[in-house]
């Protein structure tokens, strides 16, 4: 199990890594688009309407990389307290459920996401004149970005290396 998280964990972060700053540019690309929109609609009376659509695209792609990211610094919203005042056996427990249900919760965002970008491909975006299935990419690499660091922080329990609660057991006990 260590052999397969000393390859896999590089991997992820790598991941983690430029998930996080795709996001970010996303972020400040959108900054700029919505700017364009309102200097467009109130100085040069000319509203650029393929802004909205590109802004909403930008932010599925950013929203989505960044929660993927987010699972793996375990930065989203967790019942942490729950867990530190768990016994540890319970607490061993609860991180593996925890990390299968994340998995999972992960290849559906893949798979479904998957489904609806090819089902939707054909059919295009009228305002940006892109497909509208790369609405729903960001769905999918989320998905397989959820999942593969799910996978990783799983290993990471069995293995006995994820200590993050386990070290604040002790303040709450």
């Amino acid at each position: 199990m260590q052999a397969i998280l000393a390859r896999l964990s590089p991997v992820a972060a790598l991941l983690s890594r430029i998930s996080l700053l795709v996001a970010g540019f996303g972020v400040v690309v959108m900054t700029v688009l919505v700017f364009w929109s309102i200097f467009g609609r109130y100085i040069l009376n000319d509203t650029p309407t393929w802004t909205e659509p590109a802004v909403l695209l930008l932010m599925s792609w950013f929203i989505l990389l960044g929660s993927a990211t987010g699972v793996r610094e375990r930065g989203h919203i967790g019942f942490e307290i729950g867990l530190a005042a768990s016994p540890p056996p319970l607490r061993f427990v609860l991180k593996i459920v925890t990390e299968v249900l994340l998995v999972g919760f992960g290849l559906a965002m893949l798979g479904y996401g998957t489904q609806l970008a090819v089902g939707t491909w054909s059919a295009i975006t009228p305002m940006i004149g892109i497909s509208q299935g790369w609405d729903y990419v960001p769905v999918a690499v989320g998905g397989a970005l959820i999942a593969l660091f799910s996978v990783e922080r799983l290993l990471m329990v069995l293995a006995g290396t994820d200590e993050a609660v386990d070290a604040a057991a002790p303040l709450i006990e």
